[in-house]
């Protein structure tokens, strides 16, 4: 079915950032105190859920507000190193274009979203970022709320095993992008109703067009 509100998450599902991650990681820990990520740990990473994620690297939930506001400094200081995806702003202008209103729902802040969304930022009607690591669903429902769009007309997208279990959470259709932080087996593992592997997938399934035979693009499982 066509969709009438997307929201999308920002970093890995928009935005490139997951090299920036990778070249900053090790700072962050170091400053907080909690495991470095080895380069043989970025595979095993990239299929865990947010939870394994911590546990691994040993970091302490009530440091997680403190390590956020500081990834968000980072990531402004940064701003010109982390570029969007190449056919984000092309597939973005189709979908308002075709009257899908767009939100952001996103851990940066709104002054780092708008500055890496760059003119695409105009396009979107709503924004609810500094999200908490866990805080998605509380904000699905604040967006969906002020879009006033039935749940059964909301699509979430993003990148993660978090961005799935959210959607999960509100009762919305999810679909997950198989080229940011999370490996896509992993993704696929959770059952999302959609695998995203090009920007047109997208907007096929947004828009109703091009309806697959099964709700699921099928991709590898790399």
């Amino acid at each position: 079915m066509p969709y009438s509100l997307a929201i999308f998450d920002l970093d890995g599902t928009l935005a490139d950032s997951f090299p920036w991650f990778l070249r900053t990681i090790n700072d962050v820990a170091d400053r907080f105190g909690f495991r470095r990520v080895k380069d043989e740990d970025i595979e095993k990473l990239r299929h865990a859920s947010s939870r394994e994620i911590l546990s691994h690297l040993e970091v302490p939930l009530w440091k997680l507000p403190a390590i956020a506001r500081h990834a968000r400094r980072l990531k402004a200081e940064a701003a010109s190193e982390i570029s969007l995806f190449a056919g984000v702003e092309a597939m973005l202008q189709t979908l308002a274009d075709n009257r899908v209103q767009l939100a952001l729902v996103t851990s940066d802040s709104e002054a780092n979203a708008r500055e890496k969304l760059g003119d695409a930022a105009a396009l979107f009607s709503h924004f609810d970022c500094s999200a908490s690591l866990f805080g998605k669903p509380a904000k699905f429902r604040r967006v969906i709320g002020r879009a006033g769009v039935e749940p059964s007309k909301v699509i979430s997208i993003g990148d993660e095993v978090r961005d799935i279990e959210a959607a999960r959470n509100v009762g919305i259709a999810c679909g997950a992008v198989c080229w940011g932080y999370a490996a896509p087996a992993a993704l696929r593992a959770l059952g999302p109703d959609f695998l995203f592997h090009q920007m047109k997938d997208i907007l096929n399934i947004c828009l109703g067009q091009d309806w697959p035979e099964k709700p699921t693009c099928q991709l590898p499982l790399t």
